[in-house]
C-alpha cells in the first residue's frame, strides 16, 4: 500500500532523514520506532506532505505522490493522526468527526464503525472536544481520522499521556483494524510493549536512519528494546 525509497529530508544545513526506504503493506501494522529527535515525526509529515522531501520516492498503491499537496493525499486514502492529537478543542465530538467526512460526498455520515471501536465518542456526541480526557481526545482523534474510511492509518504516538485502560482500548482498535485485511496502518511508537504486542512489522530509527528492521514477533530477540537504550 505504502512503499518509501531512498527518502531524505533536510532542515538547513541538518540531514534528518538519511536514505529511508521500507513498505507498509496493507492488513499490516508496520512500526517505526525510536528515540526523541531521530526523526519519526518529520518521516511522517514527509508523508503528508506537510514537509517537502528532499528527494527519493513516495508511492501509495500505483500512485506517485512525492510531490503531491497534503489534500491530494488525503484524498488518496491516507488518514493521519498527528501528535498531540490536535483535535478541534470548541468543537463538538460530533463536529470533529464530521471534520474527517471533508473529502466524502456532503451529507456523509459517521460510519458506524467508529461508535463500535470507541462507544464513549456516542456517549459524548454534543460535548466540546476540549472537555474530553487525553485519552478521549486521543479516541477523538483517530476516530475522525477513520471517518472517510483511509487505506493507510498513520498514528504519531498514540500512547502518548494517555492512561492504560484507554491504551488497551487503542490497541483492540488497531488490532481489529489491521485484521479486516482493507487498511494498512503505520504505527510510530516510543512505547516498546505497545509496539511490539501490534508490530508486524518494525524499524528502529537512529539519527534519521533505519538501523535495524524486521518480523515483529521476532523484535525480543532481535534486541530491539536494547537498540532504543542505546
Amino acid at each position: 500500500m505504502l512503499k518509501i525509497d531512498n527518502l531524505n529530508q533536510y532542515y538547513g544545513g541538518s540531514h534528518i532523514l538519511r536514505g529511508i526506504s521500507f513498505d507498509a503493506p496493507i492488513g499490516k501494522v508496520t512500526t517505526v520506532l525510536g528515540r526523541n529527535g531521530v526523526g519519526k515525526t518529520t518521516l511522517l509529515k514527509t508523508l503528508m506532505g506537510l514537509v517537502p522531501a528532499k528527494n527519493g520516492s513516495i508511492h501509495f498503491g500505483d500512485q506517485d505522490i512525492t510531490r503531491a499537496p497534503s489534500y491530494t493525499r488525503v484524498k488518496a486514502g491516507i488518514g493521519y493522526v498527528p501528535q498531540g492529537r490536535e483535535i478541534f478543542p470548541r468543537l463538538s465530538v460530533e463536529e470533529n468527526l464530521l471534520m474527517g467526512l471533508a473529502t466524502r460526498p456532503r451529507g456523509a455520515a459517521i460510519p458506524a464503525k467508529v461508535f463500535e471501536m470507541f462507544p464513549v465518542l456516542r456517549q459524548m456526541l454534543n460535548r466540546r472536544g476540549g472537555d474530553l480526557s487525553g485519552g478521549q481526545q486521543q479516541q477523538l482523534a483517530i476516530g475522525r481520522a477513520l471517518a472517510f474510511g483511509p487505506k493507510l492509518l498513520i498514528l504519531d504516538e498514540p500512547t502518548e499521556g494517555i492512561q492504560p485502560s484507554i491504551i488497551k482500548d487503542i490497541g483492540a482498535a488497531i488490532r481489529s483494524l489491521a485484521a479486516t485485511g482493507e487498511i494498512a496502518i503505520l504505527l510510530v511508537e516510543q512505547y516498546y510493549d505497545f509496539a511490539r504486542d501490534l508490530s508486524d512489522y518494525y524499524l528502529v530509527m537512529e539519527r534519521g536512519e533505519i538501523i535495524m528492521r524486521g518480523e515483529g514477533r521476532d523484535m525480543d530477540k532481535d534486541g530491539a528494546r536494547e537498540a532504543l537504550a542505546v
